[in-house]
């Protein structure tokens, strides 16, 4: 199977994954200097910019140029998710953190768990229809746009913090609405997942019938 460039994209994005986390485990490493730590945490907020713009081309390439394919819709939101996990894990250690600016583990548990959640429900709708439904919705979209923001917002805060010394509570404000939207959007996509087992059954018992 050839790949188009918004799937070489996506893969590229699953990538770049490794630097990242490479980098950040590196912010607090108390072997290097004050510099060197610093030079890490740029490095990695780039790397991280440049994984959030591929995924907004990428979903640009799909929808508007014709290369929305299967393999794409699974790889699209599991590069979101595998991406969005190692923030949140990172940026709420003490390792890897960003001193003064950790995020608050309740966030984590609920960003990280509404996909624990969505794997779950996956598996259990496979399981009953024997098909892969992958149905993204706009609330999904919103929610990465809220998760992106917040991580930059995290990486930069010992400088932004600086010239604007309320930073904090605009973290904190991103920090709980990304929190509050991970579990509206496993809401809706528990119904949405529901609906859909119902339908399927509908239509066994209709060829029964």
């Amino acid at each position: 199977m050839k790949l188009n460039w918004a799937n070489r994209i996506t893969i590229l994005r699953i990538l770049l994954i490794v630097p990242f986390v490479s980098c950040m485990l590196k912010t607090n490493e108390p072997a290097l200097s004050d510099g060197v730590r610093n030079m890490m945490r740029y490095i990695s907020t780039v790397i991280f910019l440049v994984m959030a713009g591929s995924d907004v081309l990428d979903g640009y390439l799909a929808r508007n140029k014709g290369q929305t394919t299967r393999l794409g819709s699974f790889l699209d939101p599991t590069a979101d998710k595998l991406l969005v996990t190692c923030a949140c894990l990172l940026l709420a250690s003490r390792r890897a953190g960003v001193e003064g600016f950790l995020l608050p583990p309740t966030v984590v548990v609920l960003i990280i768990g509404k996909d624990v959640l969505l794997l779950i429900g996956f598996v259990i709708v496979y399981f009953i229809t024997s098909r892969l439904y992958i149905a993204p919705v706009l609330i999904g979209k919103i929610l990465v746009g809220l998760q992106s923001s917040m991580v930059a917002a995290i990486l930069l805060a010992p400088e932004i913090s600086v010239i604007f010394p309320g930073w904090i509570w605009f973290l904190r404000f991103l920090w709980w609405s990304a929190a509050a939207t991970a579990v509206l959007a496993t809401l809706i996509y528990i119904r949405n997942g529901s609906r859909y087992i119902e339908q399927y059954e509908q239509e066994n018992v209709s060829r029964v019938s």
